[in-house]
């Protein structure tokens, strides 16, 4: 039988594996590992490091944040994204073709990842950008909910087709905040009401299409004085309201917004308490080995569906398809295209 993966999702240094590393990554508790631009030379690199690091684990979910535009962690030897607000900017005039074009941004980026060795890109962003969030900004499909759903579904939709993960963030949403989580505590006073008409709809409308969300470092006065991802509350309202069943994945720990929990394992078992299923720790190995410690007896069924759905695409063939070829010029090309 298939032991549980462990609850605890952490980055590793450079661009290879060193020797603690590889011990480090024996440990059962560690149930992922995320990529970031440092681990990143180019596509070929990465592949060779994603199979080093299941030559030793398996089993452990490999995750990076690729979003496009100013978020993508890879940028050699894939194809370079343009934000999800330059995807979105024609929907007005062309609500069918921007639907299309995000489709197959969503598929591209997910054939890429899956050959570079990924199970999970976090991605897509659900938050609505009210303008005022610089944390979010252009990396929000839009102003208006109802596109961020539309184009949210079709994102996902496109990341499904190629076989791989989904994940919804930052629920219930940060673009309502001016402060950036990653460098304090934001607070969002609006009122429930507020948020259920306005945040709240993409993640409601596509709770039954995600494989996982992952909670904001914001805290939202109106319902809870936790922020979401410490919060039983709102990740319960997520589970019976939203009737969301798949994986809820912590923001990183070692972010601002996070250490209002406490030191690192009272962040964690906050953070597990209040019903994430994994917490990630980034950019702070004392940390990380601290939580890795506290995190005996705590386990999630949920993780175990997080697999890459299909036989992995190989980089060399992705030029061969003719939808690729297609998809990256137009993708490339709007990537480039300056915005105002």
């Amino acid at each position: 039988m298939t032991q549980p993966l462990g609850p605890v999702m952490l980055d590793i240094e450079g661009t290879q594996l060193s020797d603690d590393e590889r011990h480090l990554l024996a440990r059962s508790e560690i149930g992922g590992v995320i990529l970031f631009k440092r681990n990143t030379h180019d596509a070929e690199q990465v592949r060779a490091l994603t199979r080093a690091i299941r030559d030793v684990r398996p089993d452990v979910l490999l995750a990076i944040d690729q979003e496009g535009g100013r978020v993508q962690r890879l940028q050699n030897g894939v194809t370079r994204l343009p934000s999800m607000a330059t995807l979105a900017a024609g929907y007005a005039e062309a609500p069918d073709a921007t639907r299309t074009l995000v489709h197959e941004a969503g598929w591209l980026l997910g054939m890429e990842m899956a050959a570079c060795g990924f199970d999970i890109t976090f991605a897509p962003v659900l938050d609505v950008d009210d303008q005022r969030s610089p944390a979010i900004g252009d990396r929000s499909f839009s102003a208006d909910p109802e596109v961020v759903t539309v184009l949210g579904e079709a994102f996902i939709d496109g990341l499904h087709e190629a076989g791989m993960i989904a994940v919804g963030k930052h629920f219930p949403g940060h673009g309502g905040v001016s402060l950036d989580s990653h460098h304090a505590l934001p607070e969002d006073t609006r009122s429930l009401s507020a948020l259920r008409e306005h945040d709240l709809v993409p993640f409601k409308r596509l709770s039954g299409k995600l494989d996982a969300v992952m909670p904001a470092h914001v805290v939202y006065t109106a319902f809870d004085s936790r922020p979401a991802g410490f919060s039983p509350s709102w990740l319960g309202m997520l589970r019976e309201e939203l009737a969301f069943k798949g994986v809820v994945f912590s923001d990183d720990l070692s972010m601002a917004g996070a250490h209002v929990a406490g030191p690192p394992t009272a962040r964690a078992e906050a953070a597990w308490a209040a019903g994430c299923d994994m917490v990630l720790v980034c950019n702070d190995r004392p940390a990380a080995l601290e939580i890795i410690d506290a995190a005996a007896g705590h386990s999630s069924k949920r993780l175990g569906k997080l697999r890459y759905g299909r036989a992995r695409p190989e980089l060399e063939t992705l030029p061969a398809l003719a939808r690729w070829r297609r998809a990256h010029a137009r993708l490339e090309a709007l990537s480039e295209t300056p915005t105002h």
